[in-house]
């Protein structure tokens, strides 16, 4: 297979996962499947832009300038994917910080590649294979040093991560010294004769990595979902089946309340005191009617008394005197003289509440 071949398959592999992957952006709308859709948009610039039939419609300044900068930006899009599918800002704080000066170190490198490419009134091309060869080999100590942060997380989107990193690594370090020592190759010849070639096979097993990492993180998720909505829906259950059973004990304690009430007014009217009650408005009757009409407005005025504090907790003192007089009134008019009854109560403790 020449090159040219593989090229062909290789932009055909990304742009079938970076396909799924939009997919995914599109069902999923997380903002994770968009970082990896950039980062792989940006694979493919720097290849289509390296591939033989490009490079010549382009200046050797922009080809240089491509060759240098391009990598550093799909590397600037990969710490951003790290920390967004790793969580690294929370579980790796320390890493992360150093990852942000990592970032500010592409940006300054970018620049001065520009400047050095386009800006710059003589070429240096000695400057630019070393800031180059300089880069690249910082980046890898880099990838290692994230590699061994990456597996102390010690789970399974983790460890795909650094698989892939590492794959990543072993794919451009090899390209990088294979581009040292063989300078001239032939690109129309076995493709792995080619340096690029084992830059984009670790691109690709590292995009393999990465899919399977992003799946099973979805899955995680997924079974997260799936969990929370049968714990809320337990716990809707427990909920009605409580709300159900506080709804029957509140109809159990109605009906027990009924039952109190009514025991409690069957022995407040006590059939004795009503009879001698009776007994004793029949003989004003026939003696005094006018005292026979106070001593039953009376005798109304307890039982209304009793039926309506029946349902009240607390009365105020003075209706419970009141109450009192009235009562005292039918024993008095019972009795006459041989009973006496004081009230001492002062005028400030009439509005206190008591039970009735």
């Amino acid at each position: 297979m020449t090159f040219q071949i593989w090229g062909a398959v290789f932009t055909g592999m990304v742009l079938s996962i970076m396909l799924l992957n939009v997919v995914q952006w599109i069902i999923y709308r997380n903002h994770l499947y968009g970082l990896y859709t950039l980062y792989m948009l940006a694979w493919l610039f720097y290849f289509g832009l390296r591939v033989y039939e490009f490079r010549d419609w382009f200046s050797a300044e922009t080809n240089y300038f491509v060759r240098a900068a391009a990598p550093m930006g799909a590397y600037y899009v990969y710490f951003g994917f790290a920390d967004a599918i790793l969580d690294l800002h929370r579980r790796l704080p320390g890493f992360y910080r150093q990852l942000q000066f990592v970032k500010l170190g592409i940006v300054i490198y970018v620049a001065s590649q520009f400047v050095l490419c386009y800006g710059w009134p003589v070429w240096y091309p000695s400057v630019y294979e070393a800031s180059f060869i300089a880069m690249r080999l910082a980046m890898a100590v880099l990838g290692v040093y994230g590699i061994r942060q990456m597996l102390t997380l010690r789970d399974a989107v983790s460890t795909a991560y650094a698989v892939g990193t590492g794959f990543l690594l072993i794919g451009g370090l090899t390209a990088m010294f294979m581009s040292l020592t063989w300078p001239n190759e032939d690109w129309s010849g076995p493709f792995w004769n080619v340096s690029m070639s084992y830059m984009q096979m670790g691109i690709i097993a590292e995009l393999v990595c990465c899919s399977l990492g992003l799946s099973y993180r979805q899955r995680q998720a997924a079974v997260r979902n799936v969990r929370m909505e049968q714990e809320l829906t337990n716990e809707r259950e427990k909920h009605h089946r409580d709300q159900l059973e506080a709804e029957l004990a509140m109809q159990r304690l109605e009906q027990e309340k009924t039952e109190v009430h009514i025991r409690a007014l069957q022995a407040q009217v006590n059939p004795h005191f009503l009879f001698n009650s009776l007994n004793s408005l029949s003989a004003l009757i026939e003696d005094d009617s006018q005292r026979a009409v106070v001593f039953l407005d009376e005798l109304s005025s307890v039982y209304r008394y009793l039926l309506r504090a029946n349902d009240q907790v607390l009365i105020p003192l003075a209706d419970e005197l009141a109450f009192i007089r009235s009562y005292c009134h039918l024993l008095q008019t019972r009795h006459g003289n041989a009973l006496r009854v004081v009230c001492n109560v002062k005028p400030y403790l009439l509005k206190r509440q008591v039970p009735p």
